[in-house]
């Protein structure tokens, strides 16, 4: 009865903590759903280690059960605190590292979550085997987990809390400049060794640091570039997070401007707005943000950058996503018109999959897309010509350069891993990336 009691409180606390997030931030509805799962199976693993812990004395038993439990424990007194002060109204900082360590704990249960499955997967069979040999009545209890397997997985769990504690300690801001040359074969003479840096995803609602924001600047200024482009994703939630840093961005510098896109986080749609019009004037402050930094907003529009009696067009278009939790408001046709006369046709468009799905299939005339949107996954492998990381599994374009096999004329796509990070803060492998890319003509 005890246990039937403490299990219903646990089912009955995670769905009113998921019902609570669930109304704030409306686009993750999907992952708590997934993360109520987590629950249930973070209270089948807490059976087995409270089966584990009996013959410890009383004082490690508190303190296995005290460790066991810190993260749904943080969790529900950050809900409980939301309740009287905002979440987005949270010092910056704490906001976003205490959100990163809860992350972590979660995240590294996980392996021993997997191990336990499986270890009961492999008794399952065992019994059935021991059940269709034997006439005598055997029980499942009485088959023993494979030891080794357990203990495996926590040894997994320990590693991996160590290296996302090493990743959000000493690589969040280890900012790696990616150099790469794009040939043209129509770039008009005047814009040969013409230079552009991307940065992308800066994520000022995740920015602890304004310091190391600084040393962003400085370094992106240190290259000299022509233009600057930036592709997307400046906020997490609101306008606002960006407030007390517009000195620091206004630090940059490029002789041909600074132009700018919206990412899917930039557009408010990740919590609830008291009303409509607080959600529009979201937007307004958007547009006002970009124009206080005399960046060059493409909404849907383009720019002509001229360079002797030489041009090039530079197209910007809203978000587009290929799943339906993004927005799908970019307009290629729009943003096009007046420059169809134009040789090469540069697009700044935030998320890879609009080239993957219609860029490259319909507009053989832009030359290269400019994303980012993934952040390489901010974990993965980028060494010993080794470049990978899961987030592979859910965009097939997640970094680096890209070549269209069925366009006549060279047609490119750049993914930037992005500048800034979101949940997790931190870097494991994939660092945040400053790309300079240089246009060249082909050799004659």
């Amino acid at each position: 009865m005890k246990k039937l009691f403490f299990s219903s409180l646990f089912i009955v606390l995670s769905l009113l903590g998921l019902l609570a997030l669930r109304v704030f931030m409306p686009k993750n509805s999907v992952m708590l759903s997934f993360f109520f799962f987590y629950l249930l199976f973070d209270g089948y693993l807490w059976l087995t280690v409270r089966g584990s812990i009996k013959k410890y004395n009383p004082v490690l038993q508190a303190l296995t059960t005290v460790a066991y439990w810190l993260p749904l424990a943080l969790t529900l007194n950050l809900i409980l605190i939301g309740l009287f002060i905002p979440f987005l109204d949270w010092n910056l900082p704490f906001r976003t590292y205490v959100q990163s360590f809860v992350l972590t704990l979660f995240l590294t249960k996980v392996f021993p979550m997997l191990t336990l499955l499986v270890a009961d997967i492999i008794r399952l069979k065992k019994f059935t085997f021991m059940v269709n040999k034997s006439d005598r009545n055997i029980s499942l209890k009485s088959i023993p987990r494979m030891k080794p397997l357990l203990v495996s997985g926590w040894l997994m769990a320990i590693f991996v809390f160590m290296v996302m504690m090493y990743g959000a300690a000493f690589s969040q801001f280890d900012f790696v400049v990616r150099k790469q040359t794009i040939t043209l074969p129509e770039l008009p003479s005047a814009f040969n060794g013409f230079q552009i840096v991307q940065i992308s995803d800066i994520h000022l609602g995740s920015w602890g640091s304004k310091k190391k924001l600084t040393q962003a600047m400085n370094q992106i200024n240190a290259l000299k570039p022509d233009v600057i482009f930036f592709t997307g994703d400046m906020f997490n939630y609101r306008t606002a997070d960006g407030d007390g840093f517009q000195e620091i961005l206004h630090l940059l510098r490029a002789p041909y401007g600074i132009f700018a896109i919206m990412g899917n986080h930039d557009y408010g749609d990740y919590i609830s707005w008291s009303t409509t019009d607080a959600k529009r004037q979201n937007m307004e402050d958007v547009k006002a943000y970009y124009h206080s930094l005399r960046w060059h907003l493409l909404l849907n529009s383009h720019a002509i950058l001229k360079r002797g009696s030489d041009s090039i067009a530079i197209i910007g278009v809203e978000n587009w996503g290929a799943t339906h939790r993004f927005q799908r408001l970019g307009d290629i046709d729009k943003a096009q018109q007046g420059t169809e006369n134009m040789a090469i046709q540069l697009l700044l468009s935030h998320d890879p999959s609009h080239w993957d799905s219609i860029v490259s299939k319909k507009y053989p005339k832009i030359d290269v897309t400019f994303s980012g949107h993934t952040h390489g996954g901010q974990i993965g492998i980028d060494c010993c010509n080794i470049h990978w990381s899961p987030v592979i599994w859910i965009s097939r374009l997640w970094s680096g350069l890209y070549q269209n096999p069925g366009s006549a004329a060279p047609q490119y796509l750049f993914v930037n891993q992005g500048l800034g990070n979101i949940g997790y803060s931190g870097r494991i492998g994939i660092l945040p990336e400053i790309t300079l890319i240089t246009l060249k003509t082909p050799r004659p």
